[in-house]
């Protein structure tokens, strides 16, 4: 395993580290999460690895929230932002945009929805948002079914659909919320169930739901609930619910920001893991498309794209550098077979931090698709979740030179998604960090 390299300057880079922290804290809100007792301030990247500002370098098993997708300072993304930038920054949307129409046409084409139109936003919020918006519109109701432990963003109406008490300030909102179980396999009233049965009780707790109300615009759902703690349900539980949904007009938003792009591995879309009655009548994306540019966005079939009576423009969604960066990394993505990648890679690291946890008394379950792992940590010898094992750990990683993410309802799930450029090697480098930093935080576990 590689440690982090020596700190260029010393003392003065830690005391300048300290005062910058120190003027965040001044200046911006209390709730703005930081990661590490000590947190970093990361200054450049290459490929899969990024560098503090004492010079440490890291391996990056979280890419700025699955934002950095495909590599750090992809040299394609880096050339389309610049040339773009060199000819014009902004326009807006009351400008026909060639970037903008070009990767509209591509989504399109690649979100499976028919007669597909696109609208692109500056982040996963503000296209959760617009999905709302569309859906709440085209049915005439302000009623939503969401899953148990889901996250949607921090607007607030996102906030007001979120399942994660972790992550909801406020229970105010201008919907009606109705949570439906489902997300999370391994714990709540079903686990014990097998995978048919599981799926029929959250079916027939979905009909009971939809019987008690007055009629429902949309569900929406995460194929794999990220800030959740990577968890997901069986394959074939939102074709399910599709069929009920579909008896009663309820529209399906799937939601992937996180899941979308062949993160997964097996599928290009999240909800392709579910699609025996086709494609969502919405999805939202962000995140990787942008490879760290500000790129969201929803697709929806015409008729509930268009369904908006007045007017509206958007400043910043569909920017000619956004898009132009987007595109590039698209085409990256594509040529390259990324999602293969992620399959093959993602499939060995899964395997590798399995044969890990089994050595571990901390280590509940270690799930995941592709390049989207999740590892729920408990108390040892029980099956109470660990925020305090999961946050040593996110320490002890740091300190050996990987950086890795936390969710969970309880914040007890390591959270690893490098970009899907990650070579095998680096996963069996990555692997032999985690083992490491689980027996370190295992032995700083406070008494039971």
């Amino acid at each position: 395993m590689t440690a982090p390299r020596a700190p260029r300057n010393g003392s003065g880079a830690a005391a300048a580290g300290a005062d910058l922290r120190a003027r965040h804290r001044a200046v911006l809100p209390d709730w703005l999460t930081l990661l590490y007792e000590r947190p970093i301030e990361l200054t450049h990247g290459e490929g899969r690895h990024v560098w503090d500002a004492e010079g440490n370098r890291y391996l990056d098993f979280f890419g700025g929230i699955l934002t950095t997708m495909t590599a750090h300072a992809l040299p394609a993304v880096t050339e389309a932002v610049t040339g773009q930038a060199g000819r014009i920054l902004h326009t807006s949307t009351l400008y026909l945009s060639r970037p903008m129409v070009d990767l509209a046409e591509r989504i399109a084409a690649l979100s499976g929805i028919p007669d597909a139109r696109v609208f692109f936003t500056t982040s996963g919020t503000e296209a959760n948002d617009t999905a709302l918006l569309l859906a709440t519109a085209y049915r005439g109701s302000h009623q939503i079914l969401a899953m148990r432990n889901s996250y949607h963003g921090r607007s607030f109406s996102a906030v007001g659909i979120t399942g994660n008490a972790s992550w909801s300030p406020t229970g105010l909102s201008p919907l009606q919320t109705l949570y439906v179980h489902g997300g999370v396999r391994s714990r709540g009233p079903y686990a014990g169930l097998s995978d048919a049965a599981y799926i029929g009780a959250c079916v027939a707790d979905l009909e009971d739901l939809i019987g008690q109300t007055a009629g429902v615009a949309a569900l929406i759902a995460e194929p794999v609930q990220g800030v959740g703690g990577f968890t997901s349900p069986p394959d074939g539980l939102y074709a399910a619910f599709r069929e009920v949904l579909d008896r009663h007009g309820i529209l399906w938003i799937s939601d992937e920001v996180q899941t979308g792009w062949g993160r997964t591995g097996d599928h290009f879309w999240g909800w392709q893991a579910h699609a025996g009655n086709g494609p969502p009548d919405l999805l939202t994306f962000a995140k990787g498309i942008g490879n760290g540019m500000s790129v969201g966005g929803v697709v929806a079939r015409a008729e509930v794209m268009n369904c908006l009576a007045a007017n509206s423009i958007s400043t910043f969604g569909g920017s000619p550098v956004t898009m132009a960066a987007a595109l590039a990394n698209l085409d990256h993505l594509l040529e390259h077979d990324l999602q293969g990648n992620a399959r093959r890679v993602g499939g060995l690291l899964i395997e590798r931090l399995r044969a890990v946890g089994a050595e571990r008394g901390t280590v509940r379950e270690v799930r995941g698709r592709g390049l989207m792992i999740g590892v729920e940590l408990v108390v040892p010898g029980t099956g109470e979740p660990s925020p305090q094992a999961a946050s040593l750990v996110v320490e002890a990683a740091r300190e050996r030179g990987l950086l890795i993410g936390k969710g969970g309802l309880t914040g007890a799930v390591l959270r690893i998604a490098p970009p899907l450029s990650l070579t095998a090697a680096e996963a069996e480098e990555g692997a032999g960090i985690l083992a490491e930093a689980l027996r370190v935080a295992e032995r700083g576990l406070s008494p039971a």
